[in-house]
């Protein structure tokens, strides 16, 4: 599997993120290896949190949570997915899949031998940690859920050939006209406006401009921005980022539906801390914690989170907040 690697300079001197970077490699499924970065910060002998970032960001996205579960005592690790932030980047879109990524993800937390683990998880975060908790429950504590979930087919099978003719001519809309697009349940799903968006528009090789139009409540700085985008010098190495949208198993008929209607039915017998923290104001992730509050039962008498006010992004806009429901489950 061909591969690019981000030069280290990219990194250097990025606003809020001095942390020291950790590798392991791992197997990339076609008899190769990829690194997949990640953050190990506290004490060896904390109590473990793991953060999972989503698309199309990083670690750098935990990087003011970071500090402060760290002062209270805790480790806490922080994987950038394949293709994300210092991880190794496939350079195909055919290469990502979302069997892989759950594969080597769960390839890292297996060689991380950890256990009694609070994970705090959101947008594909969610997608892919999700699995990895279903299918290590022993090792999991707690559970954290932000706007994020398992999608598992949810569009009636008879408008799928609809919906795929119409999505070959559906226009790629500017950036500030995503958030409407996802607002707007009368119309065409706002989710594949994003997905044609992300997979199609020149706009998107500013990773930055997804929280300043759809997922965040305040703008960012210039350093920021900086930041958010180091991962990717060029469309080459924007392959991951690219392809995630469509990943996202929305037709009945689509790849990893049924692994995760597995996962969701494992989730079932869960009993331990389980709580959503989603945000006030994310019209991408409404009504994915719905399931969870029906079936999971590690959801019932939680004292459920309302992060406000934030956009789908909350780690960005709340981050004092997000520790506040990670600090919540614990005492649970």
């Amino acid at each position: 599997m061909e591969f690019k690697r981000t030069p280290e300079e990219r990194f250097e001197n990025l606003q809020g993120y001095s942390f020291a970077p950790n590798y392991m490699e791992i197997d990339d499924t076609e008899g190769g290896l990829l690194r997949l970065h990640y953050l190990d910060k506290g004490p060896r002998d904390g109590k473990i949190i793991l953060l999972m970032h989503g698309q199309p960001m990083w670690s750098y996205l935990y990087r003011d949570m970071i500090p402060l579960l760290v002062d209270s005592g805790y480790r806490v690790i922080a994987p950038d997915l394949i293709g994300f932030g210092r991880s190794d980047k496939p350079t195909q879109q055919s290469d990502h899949t979302y069997a892989r990524h759950v594969t080597w993800i769960g390839q890292w937390f297996e060689k991380m031998n950890v256990s009694d683990v609070t994970v705090f998880l959101q947008d594909w975060g969610a997608n892919i940690g999700l699995r990895i908790v279903a299918n290590n429950k022993s090792k999991f504590s707690s559970v954290v859920l932000s706007n994020g979930g398992l999608v598992a087919g949810p569009i009636p099978s008879e408008m799928v050939g609809f919906l795929r003719e119409a999505y070959k001519t559906l226009p790629v809309v500017k950036a500030s006209e995503l958030d409407g697009k996802f607002r707007d349940r009368t119309g065409f799903p706002g989710f594949l406006y994003w997905r044609k968006f992300a997979a199609e528009s020149s706009e998107f090789l500013d990773i930055s401009c997804m929280l300043d139009q759809i997922g965040s409540a305040r703008k960012l700085t210039d350093s920021e921005k900086l930041a958010f985008n180091a991962p990717f010098p060029d469309e080459s190495f924007m392959a991951a980022v690219r392809v995630f949208p469509s990943l996202v198993p929305l037709f009945p008929d689509d790849a990893e539906v049924e692994e995760n209607k597995q996962a969701l039915s494992s989730l079932t017998d869960f009993d331990k801390p389980f709580l959503l923290a989603f945000s006030d104001d994310d019209p991408v992730s409404k009504g994915l914690g719905k399931a969870f509050l029906q079936n999971v039962p590690g959801c019932k008498d939680m004292p459920h989170r309302r992060i406000s006010p934030a956009g789908h992004f909350v780690q960005q806009d709340q981050p004092e907040q997000c520790v506040e429901a990670i600090r919540d489950v614990l005492t649970c």
